[in-house]
């Protein structure tokens, strides 16, 4: 086998990172040399991820002891990866970085979502969007990545098919996000605490939510369009499902749906169209995907109506964060896509 190629984490103790660094732990391409946490500095890994116990003796560093490496994946929060991306660059010829930081290639409409200035903006046309069934000759040639929202991700992969084709109506698309609790990261709130978590179905973003600009950004395909989307908090741990609905600019019947998938997504590894005539798992559960890199995408169009339903489904920490990732960094290098990330999920 071809020598390994050397990898490190920045900022790896939140779920991100440590679902990241599960990922490269069991790549047969990959030597993960140095993970970095300012709050965990000089603590096995396991203290902040105990699924990896006996599994990596890794020492969580800081961010400053970093030495040269062949690629970066950072995992900071959002906004502090454009603070460094200079000494950054100069650890690694490439990087991915997961956080929103470089996500958009409009500074306006990056301090449109953000409020506030992008702090270089002259980089940002630098980073290719990290969703492969869309940029995968890009992602391909790249240096730099950037990862994709976890809800954007859903809600972009389900409908794309028919914003390429034109096939929708610009004007009234609806997007209804029901987003697991790791969403909001490894940091404790009030949000969080159990009492007020537990059972509870919250409404937390019903306009304006950041993803949006990503959504904006790659369906638009030259025309103007609008997208209402809204995300709500339900008691699961980890998953998407976002609920689309779209209003066609032409008749289409369900075996026309059909046709459009498979001719867009028939040959992508990481997309599974779930449509079952019976049975409780008809459409895309984002149960059944908990630890895969999968988007199952399923569909039914409304009798009699211009209404066609999506339901996209995907786990929010890998297809929508590191396992994306991964499929991103085995593009860059040249590696087999479907590399590291064979599981194929749990039932029940």
């Amino acid at each position: 086998m071809a020598e390994k190629l050397r990898v490190s984490i920045v900022g790896a103790s939140g779920y991100t990172g440590g679902e990241l660094l599960r990922l490269l732990l069991g790549h047969p391409r990959v030597e993960v040399c140095e993970v970095t946490s300012e709050r965990f500095a000089g603590k096995f890994v396991s203290k902040a991820h105990p699924n990896l116990r006996k599994r990596t003796q890794l020492r969580f560093r800081k961010m400053d002891e970093l030495k040269p490496c062949d690629l970066l994946f950072l995992c900071l929060p959002h906004g502090r990866a454009m603070e460094r991306i200079e000494s950054f660059r100069g650890l690694a010829p490439k990087l991915i970085d997961l956080s929103a930081d470089f996500r958009l290639n409009d500074a306006d409409e990056y301090q449109r979502w953000y409020g506030k200035p992008h702090q270089r903006p002259e980089l940002m046309k630098e980073f290719v969007y990290g969703v492969p069934e869309l940029h995968r000759e890009e992602i391909s040639g790249a240096r730099f990545v950037t990862g994709a929202g976890c809800n954007a991700t859903a809600t972009i992969l389900g409908v794309y098919p028919f914003f390429r084709k034109g096939l929708v109506d610009p004007d009234r698309t609806v997007v209804e996000v029901k987003v697991g609790s790791s969403e909001g990261g490894n940091a404790a709130s009030d949000a969080s605490h159990h009492p007020e978590r537990s059972g509870a179905v919250r409404s937390f973003m019903p306009t304006m939510h950041r993803h949006c600009a990503e959504i904006y950004q790659e369906l638009g395909f030259g025309e103007a369009i609008r997208v209402y989307f809204s995300a709500t908090s339900i008691e699961m741990v980890r998953g998407v499902l976002a609920t689309c609905h779209l209003f066609l600019r032409e008749p289409l019947e369900e075996k026309d749906v059909w046709k459009l998938y498979r001719e867009v997504y028939g040959n992508e590894p990481f997309i599974r169209i779930v449509k079952e005539a019976d049975g409780i798992y008809r459409y895309p559960e984002p149960k059944l995907l908990s630890g895969t890199n999968y988007c199952d995408i399923g569909f039914q169009k409304e009798k009699g109506s211009d209404r066609l339903v999506v339901l996209s489904a995907l786990d929010n920490l890998m297809k929508g964060a590191a396992g994306q990732a991964v499929q991103a960094f085995n593009l860059m290098n040249g590696f087999e896509e479907t590399e590291g990330l064979e599981f194929p999920g749990l039932h029940p």
